[in-house]
Order: C-alpha cells, then sequence, then structure tokens
C-alpha cells in the first residue's frame, strides 16, 4: 500500500513526464506491478481497514488542545498526559504530534524583474559519467534570465574559475546580450568572503570579468538559496526532464545534447510561471538587455609551472610535453577549459588540447627534436618507437628488414617519414599488404601509397552503333586472280 504523495508522484511521472513503468519504479524504489497498478488510477483510493485501537485515542483531543494553545514539543506533551493517565510509551506520543502538530510554512516574498534587469546563475551535480579511460563527476551550470526564464544548460567535469568564467562567457554569448546585473550564490568563483553587516568580499578575477561585460554582482544573503529560486528551479528542472533516465555513454555527448533540449524542450515550453514560452519573452527582453562587448575577456587561469627532466609538466595527472631546451624551466600556464598554452619570455612555446582523462602523456612531435639532433641514438629510438605504433605488424616487419637489406634502419626512417605525408590509416593498411606478400622495403610501402592516392576512375559504358547499321554493310568480291598468277608461275 502506497500513501497519497507517493500516488501523486506516479502519476506526475506517467502523465507529465511521459515515463515508462521501469523508469517511475527505479525513480521511487518501488515494484513495477505497483507502479503500473496505480499510475492508472485517476483517483486515490485507499484499502479501508479497520483502526487498531491505541492507548493514545483517550489522550488525543487533549493533544490537540495543546498543541492550537502552544507549540509544545512532544516530550512536553508526554509529561503531562502521562500525569493524566497515560501508560504508553514515549514513541506514539512523539509519532501522533509529528503527525497532527500544524505544518510550518516559512512565508517568502515573491520577487519580480524588469526585462534586462538581472540573470541568476548556479552550479548542479548529477552522478558521474564516463571521459575517456575514467569517470568524472558531472556538473552542469546553468544561466537564467530572471524576466524571461530563457534558459543556458552547460555540462563540464570540474567547478573551477576557468570552467565557472567560460560557461558565463558561452551563456552570454548564446543569449547575445548581457544583462544588467548576474545573480549568484556565494560559491568561492564568486565570493571570497561574507561578514554580516558588511559588503561581501568578491573575487576579484570574476569582479574584473563583470567589469569587462558590464554587469553588476549580486551575492544571496548566507543560507538564502531562495532569493535566486528561478535558477534553483532550472537546476531541479534539468535533472527531472533532462537527465532523469538519460543514458550517457560518454562526457563528449553532453554538448549536442544540451543544445538540442534548450533549442526543443526548455526554451519553447509554457512555462508555468508566466504562462508562456521563455522564447517568445526573450524576444521582447532581448532588446532592453546591453551589447556584449567587441572583445571577448580572457577567462584563462594563470599559474607558473616548472618542467621535469622529461620536459613534462603535469596537470590534473596528465602529462604535457614542451620544448626539450626547457626542462627545468619555470614557465608560465594558461589553463582554459579547452585548452593549456605555456609561455617563456612573454612567448608561446607549447599549446595541447586540455585532456580530462586520467595518467594520459600528450607529446608535441617537435618538442624532442633539439634533444634528438643532439643524442642520435635517442633520435633512432624515437623513430624506432614512431614505426612501431605505425601497425600491429611493425616489430616483425622491422625483423624481416634487418634479415633481408643492407641498413633497415633506413628503410624504417624512409616509412615513418612516409607517415608525414600520408595518414596513420594508410601507412599501416600499406605495411600489412606488404607484410602479406614478403615484400620488405620502404620503396614498396612507398609504391603503394602513392597507387592508392591517385583517383581511378570508373570505365565508362561501351556504346556501340545501330544494330541497324551493321546490316547495311558492303563487302567488296575478292579478287582470285592472284591465285592463278601464283599457280601459273
Amino acid at each position: 500500500m502506497i500513501d497519497y504523495e507517493t500516488y501523486v508522484r506516479i502519476r506526475n511521472y506517467f502523465e507529465n513526464d511521459n515515463l515508462k513503468y521501469n523508469q517511475i519504479a527505479d525513480a521511487l524504489s518501488l515494484d513495477q506491478r505497483t507502479v503500473e497498478r496505480w499510475a492508472n488510477k485517476k483517483r486515490y483510493q485507499p484499502r479501508k481497514s479497520t483502526p487498531r485501537k491505541s492507548k493514545l485515542d483517550l489522550f488525543k483531543n487533549d493533544i490537540l488542545r495543546m498543541l492550537e494553545k502552544h507549540p509544545y514539543t512532544a516530550a512536553q506533551i508526554f509529561q503531562r498526559i502521562k500525569e493524566n493517565g497515560f501508560d504508553g510509551g514515549k514513541t506514539i506520543v512523539e509519532d501522533y504530534v509529528r503527525k497532527v502538530r500544524p505544518p510550518k510554512t516559512k512565508a517568502y516574498l515573491k520577487l519580480s524583474f524588469a526585462p534586462g534587469e538581472c540573470a541568476q546563475v548556479d552550479w548542479g551535480s548529477y552522478g558521474t559519467v564516463r571521459v575517456g579511460s575514467t569517470t568524472r563527476r558531472l556538473s552542469f551550470f546553468v544561466m537564467v534570465l530572471c524576466h524571461s526564464r530563457m534558459m543556458y544548460v552547460e555540462f563540464t567535469v570540474s567547478q573551477t574559475m576557468e570552467h565557472f568564467l567560460g560557461c558565463h562567457q558561452n551563456a552570454l554569448q548564446f543569449f547575445g546580450a548581457v544583462p544588467k546585473k548576474i545573480m549568484v550564490d556565494n560559491l568561492k568563483s564568486a565570493v571570497l568572503k561574507r561578514i554580516v553587516g558588511h559588503a561581501p568580499v568578491f573575487n576579484p578575477r570574476y569582479l574584473d570579468f563583470a567589469q569587462h561585460y558590464g554587469f553588476s554582482i549580486i551575492a544571496c544573503n548566507v543560507g538564502k538559496g531562495n532569493e535566486k529560486g528561478r535558477v534553483e528551479s532550472g537546476v531541479g528542472y534539468v535533472k527531472k526532464n533532462l537527465l532523469n533516465g538519460l543514458d550517457i555513454p560518454d562526457f563528449k555527448v553532453m554538448k549536442p545534447v544540451a543544445r538540442y533540449w534548450l533549442d526543443t524542450v526548455a526554451n519553447v515550453r509554457t512555462h508555468g510561471e508566466t504562462g508562456k514560452k521563455p522564447v517568445d519573452m526573450f524576444r521582447e527582453e532581448k532588446s532592453v538587455l546591453q551589447p556584449l562587448p567587441i572583445e571577448p575577456y580572457d577567462i584563462a587561469v594563470i599559474k607558473q609551472m616548472r618542467a621535469s627532466r622529461q620536459f613534462r609538466v603535469t596537470v590534473d595527472t596528465n602529462h604535457y610535453s614542451v620544448p626539450a631546451q626547457l626542462s627545468g624551466v619555470r614557465m608560465t600556464m594558461k589553463m582554459y577549459p579547452d585548452r593549456l598554452c605555456f609561455y617563456h619570455d612573454n612567448k608561446l612555446v607549447a599549446r595541447h588540447v586540455r585532456s580530462y582523462d586520467r595518467r594520459k602523456d600528450f607529446e608535441d612531435p617537435d618538442h624532442p627534436k633539439v634533444l634528438l639532433a643532439q643524442r642520435k641514438k635517442a633520435r633512432d629510438q624515437k623513430i624506432y618507437m614512431r614505426f612501431l605504433a605505425l601497425s600491429d605488424k611493425a616489430q616483425e616487419y622491422y625483423r624481416q628488414l634487418t634479415q633481408r637489406r643492407m641498413n633497415p634502419f633506413h628503410h624504417i626512417r624512409q616509412i615513418v617519414a612516409l607517415s608525414e605525408i600520408y595518414s596513420k590509416e594508410q601507412v599501416a593498411m600499406a605495411i600489412e599488404d606488404a607484410f602479406s606478400f614478403a615484400a620488405f622495403s620502404c620503396e614498396y610501402i612507398a609504391n603503394l601509397l602513392e597507387q592508392r592516392s591517385r583517383p581511378h576512375k570508373e570505365p565508362g559504358a561501351l556504346h556501340l552503333t545501330r544494330s541497324s547499321d551493321l546490316l547495311d554493310l558492303t563487302i567488296d568480291n575478292p579478287d582470285l586472280s592472284i591465285y592463278d598468277k601464283t599457280i601459273g608461275d
């Protein structure tokens, strides 16, 4: 038997969210057959049962009168009715008081916002997500324009400063304009310190970002999340409508999924509070929003780093290469959500795509060149490793080269050079085909790659003359006199 609240939740999932029985059962931890039975009932009809007598029955009216006069605690009520003859336990008194006590509903003022006046932002979290070979916490950033309820959502696997500013920047570009104020919670990316009776101390990076885009920061009071109720509702809406029951194979699918959901569901639905579609109200609101600045803000977080002896810099367990001559040298690193840039003497010396996998090594092929030029043996080893990485057959192919060729390293050097002209897949296929035909030389590999790169024209259709023309052929009678002349001679 389920209670009325559970029944309402089942009906809401079934009627409004269009969830299946098994999805509702997972969300509410119920049996699927129970969900199926109650989802199709139009009214809540609990089973009738004969109430069991309780020692508390004689004292229930007294308890109600006491609660109406004063908000007594359950312990106080237990003491009073015990003096009047109650010989039961304290637990049933606490349960009954909890059940009948008038609810304490805290009242809040309803906030209203003029068009273009304010936006609210917040982070949300929802379990974990697969990123390459590891898993990370799935976070999402939500910005809601307070007047139109136009929403922006972006998924990340981190809530650090560069992601916080990057999500702001992407949201403002999504709207194509800037509100006058942005309301935030007291997270450290926005507010460093709150002292009662004093203005909040804002994070200087966030304050600089706000000045660049021309909006002022409004921080909610401590413990007053209701002050940004629009984005709080938006975070809950993302969880219940988009993420609930969503199968996420890898984090990389979340960006197109979020944009499709915004365009087809969130911003085109009829909002329950305004009774209008956010996209329609946004068309009116956009005219009073502030324009975007000409240049975007540099959202990078800057750190001083020193490269290791292997000319690597470690960021979040991943290793990124820099030029070998900068091993042990202090450099400046700029961290963006999607890339890492390394500078030395105000000059860009390395740039990598930022990975959110773990314990991976990323090397630019140009970075070890100086070191390889100084150490021929190391250079040959590097070329050999690059050759082995071309194909699963590469090691056996090299062994055959050492048996059949005078200078096998010349051949693998040429094959590695070909990998810079042709794709890795093309070179790998050429090596495997050459191995199957027992053709062990760089010339054969080059010939295969060149032939396969040439465009091959499809043969055209054969066009014959008309069949009637074949019947109108005129053939001269043969001259047989030459045979008579031959016989006469």
